[in-house]
């Protein structure tokens, strides 16, 4: 028979309990199931049947339980357990009758919990005269007793525990269990049992499921009582599994209540609450299986989890966003303009608002913007830089805002994740302001005014949490008089302000800043005798005066050079001034005034830009990479050249 098969894993273990005639039929038929079951029989009642059950359910476990009668009925208002009542058929009962009328002609029928109304308009139609009688207790099964013989009925048929009573008092007893309806109710509970121990598995599954998750979950029946709860929730209500199983979720946590959900059967998806004085995103939603409503379940989720994953979505196909690598300490000088700008910059680090710095090429903007980065609350997020003036106006809307798939022809499929979003709750530095073209102005303006941003061919905006700071060396005041820059992004972009001095206005940091730079140099060119402090001190000596256009860039790239030339004849002893003068001759040229010096130093470094993209064939970025400025840089120098100076 099909009951028959492997069920897999150990066997089924089940208590039969029953007296006499049903024990007997219980014992006749318990080896026919060994391969599927271990079948351990139990002349016990009531509480005492109770008492043996828990004791094996300790000692083995019990997957179900078969009895009778009012012991079955009381077994299943005490147990938790799955107990499969052996039911009399009609054969049971015409073939019970038919053995009692046999014996004599006075014969009552008793049956647990109520007569069958078939039964009885049989009985009543034939005319068989049988006293029918019904019980479900124990008390009641006596008082039947004694009213059939108080009647002068002779044999009774019914379960076993009237049976036996009807012996007691002098009656003739016949079981009313046929050993078909005992196999029926075994067979029907290794079924029970087997649905059972493959939904305890499927239970097993999704709480393991269920108590790797970082959300906290909660599942009830339609009377709002927890079925199900994992590690997460626990830590949330605050109270452990053991105490809020089978308990109305209402009652022991009222702000995460289902009643709603099960009353209207409506999911309430992703609503911000409080609970336990901590902030969570709860979903709410109704279990429909098979068609049939039969619970809700409670999702509850940590704000700070979902930041990470939508950071984590925001970047997906971005290039691994940079972090900040400068602090403020890393401003070298003592002089009182950079402590300043540090005092400054401390304040600024300490508010959200949007920064503007204002200095010339080469002052180390850039780096400035990391320092206050890197001393703000949002020093551990995402620092992410861009030039506004290194990209044609298209790439740079698409690089700062991103676009959808398809947008346009040529856009990488899946679409781009801008960098405004990239530096979702960090920083972006848009350097070189000023350059942006008027109608990105209006773009960046809307970031800033609604922290949201609108990818390109998208219609629905994507909200960001992202700190500015800007920086330029242009006069964004002027521009905005010649019309060149928005004046309402100006005052958007100018809430906190700060000046980054000229190398020429803060001499006094050359030594240190000259000092830490061939340092930096030797130890990137792998030979820390380049920084020699005679060859330092006669660079310090010789710049004396000079305005340094190209600021500590220039000097950065000065130094490097001399180094580089200046290390091979290092056996001949501390660098002189011919040697410094042929290495670099910017700082000799012109000293006589200072009107005088710049215009030499203009005309030096026309006169060294003509050569340089000479040589290069004109290939500007070549030119670039060979006097170490930015192609930006090099673009505005090229401007101030004389008309005609390159044919």
């Amino acid at each position: 028979m099909a009951l028959f098969t492997a069920l897999g894993g150990a066997r089924l273990r089940i208590a039969a309990v029953g007296f006499h005639g049903l024990r007997a039929l219980l014992e006749e038929l318990a080896p026919n199931y060994g391969k599927v079951a271990e079948v351990v029989i139990l002349d016990k009642a009531y509480g005492d049947a109770v008492e043996s059950i828990m004791a094996l359910r300790q000692a083995g476990g019990v997957d179900v339980v078969v009895s009778a009668g009012s012991n079955g009925g009381f077994l299943r208002e005490h147990l938790d357990l799955p107990v499969v009542l052996v039911k009399p058929g009609g054969f049971d009962v015409m073939r019970g009758l038919a053995r009692a009328s046999g014996k004599s002609r006075r014969v009552a029928l008793v049956t647990y919990g109520a007569v069958p109304p078939e039964l009885a308009h049989f009985n009543e139609r034939f005319s068989l005269q049988v006293e029918l009688r019904a019980y479900t207790t124990e008390e009641e099964a006596e008082a039947c007793v004694q009213e059939l013989a108080a009647l002068g009925t002779e044999v009774i048929v019914a379960p076993g525990l009237v049976v036996d009573l009807a012996r007691s008092y002098g009656l003739e007893g016949l079981l009313l269990y046929s050993q078909g309806a005992v196999r029926e109710a075994m067979e029907d509970a290794i079924e029970v049992a087997r649905i059972a121990r493959q939904e305890a598995a499927r239970r097993e599954k999704l709480n393991t499921i269920l108590g790797q998750l970082k959300d906290g979950v909660v599942a009830v029946d339609l009377d709002e009582r927890i079925e199900t709860v994992n590690p997460a929730m626990e830590a949330i209500a605050g109270i452990p599994a053991g105490q809020m199983i089978g308990q109305r979720l209402g009652a022991v946590q009222g702000e995460l209540s289902l009643g709603n959900t099960l009353r209207t059967g409506e999911a309430e998806v992703e609503r911000v609450q409080q609970v336990n004085g901590k902030t969570v995103v709860v979903t709410r939603m109704p279990i429909v299986e098979q068609g049939r409503h039969t619970g809700a379940v409670l999702i509850c989720q940590d704000p700070i989890a979902i930041q990470r994953v939508d950071r984590s979505l925001r970047s997906r196909g971005q290039p691994t966003v940079r972090k900040a690598k400068y602090g403020l300490a890393n401003l070298i000088g003592h002089s009182e303009a950079l402590v300043q700008v540090r005092q400054r910059a401390q304040t600024c680090a300490q508010s959200s608002a949007t920064v503007l710095i204002v200095g010339e090429s080469g002052t180390g903007k850039e780096l400035l913007a990391q320092g206050i980065h890197n001393a703000s609350p949002r020093q551990s997020q995402p620092f992410v830089a861009i030039n506004c003036a290194a990209f044609p106006d298209t790439l740079l809307e698409s690089e700062l805002f991103g676009y959808v798939d398809g947008a346009f022809t040529g856009s990488s499929r899946g679409g781009k994740v801008g960098l405004f979003e990239a530096a979702h709750t960090g920083t972006i530095f848009l350097d070189e302001i000023g350059e942006m073209p008027l109608s990105l102005q209006t773009r960046l303006l809307r970031v800033l005014q609604e922290k949201e941003v609108l990818r390109i061919g998208a219609t629905e905006p994507t909200p960001v949490d992202v700190r500015v700071i800007a920086a330029t060396h242009r006069n964004l005041a002027q521009q905005v008089r010649q019309g060149e820059f928005r004046q309402d992004l100006y005052y958007r972009l100018n809430i906190l302000l700060v000046h980054l001095p000229a190398l020429r206005d803060r001499a006094g940091d050359l030594p240190l800043l000259a000092r830490h730079l061939a340092d930096k140099i030797a130890g990137r060119l792998g030979n820390r005798q380049l920084a020699d402090d005679a060859l330092i001190q006669a660079i310090v000596t010789a710049a004396q005066g000079y305005a340094w256009p190209g600021n500590i860039r220039e000097l950065e790239n000065l130094m490097e050079r001399t180094m580089v030339f200046r290390g091979p004849a290092r056996e001949g002893g501390p660098i002189t001034a011919d040697e410094l003068k042929d290495i670099a001759p910017e700082l000799f040229a012109g000293q006589s005034s200072q009107p005088a010096l710049r215009r030499g130093r203009e005309a030096a470094e026309q006169a060294l830009l003509r050569d340089v993209l000479a040589e290069c064939g004109g290939n500007r970025d070549r030119a670039a990479a060979r006097l170490g400025i930015s192609r930006t840089t090099l673009w505005r120098k090229i401007k101030r050249l004389p008309q005609g100076s390159l044919e």
